[in-house]
């Protein structure tokens, strides 16, 4: 049983630990972290999954994004990792789906990610052929779900 709460400013260490355990080095250097260098994290839809000892056993976060050159807002989903030990769970699937829902309840009508279009397609990504992340990204890997009907263009770093 896993306890799903909002990522607090104290679990940021735990938390980048287990990003750094689950992806490659050098992983801040995607294109992805550009779009996130200088902007809060969407605080309320970031979050842990610990056990019933208090273990960290997963963690999602989302960013705000723009789309476009009316600046189209977004969500960018990432990034989402669950501790090798627990994988195969569907703990992933869980952080997923709470993310998403939690999401649509904000009122946030357009999540992106970049991943495995197999894996994402079952909660429900599709390719996003008109919208290009910083290079050097595959497009086959840029997907979203939500309302993205005639919404094109460069994504681009949230700034009010």
């Amino acid at each position: 049983m896993y306890h799903l709460l909002r990522e607090e400013p104290d679990d940021r260490w735990e938390v980048e630990a287990l990003y750094d355990l689950c992806f490659a080095p050098g992983r801040e250097a995607l294109s992805s972290y550009r779009l996130r260098d200088g902007v809060p994290a969407v605080r309320d839809l970031c979050h842990v999954a610990r056990d019933g000892d208090g273990i960290l056993a997963g963690a999602v976060r989302f960013w705000p994004v723009r789309v476009g050159e009316s600046g189209v807002e977004a969500l960018l989903l990432g990034p989402i990792a669950v501790h090798p030990t627990r994988q195969g769970e569907g703990l992933g699937g869980l952080l997923m789906e709470q993310g998403l829902s939690r999401a649509r309840e904000a009122g946030w009508s357009r999540v992106m990610l970049v991943g495995d279009a197999p894996y994402y397609a079952k909660f429900g990504f599709l390719p996003l052929r008109g919208v290009q992340m910083p290079p050097p990204t595959n497009r086959d890997r840029v997907l979203g779900i939500g309302d993205w009907a005639e919404v094109t263009g460069d994504v681009t770093p949230w700034r009010h």
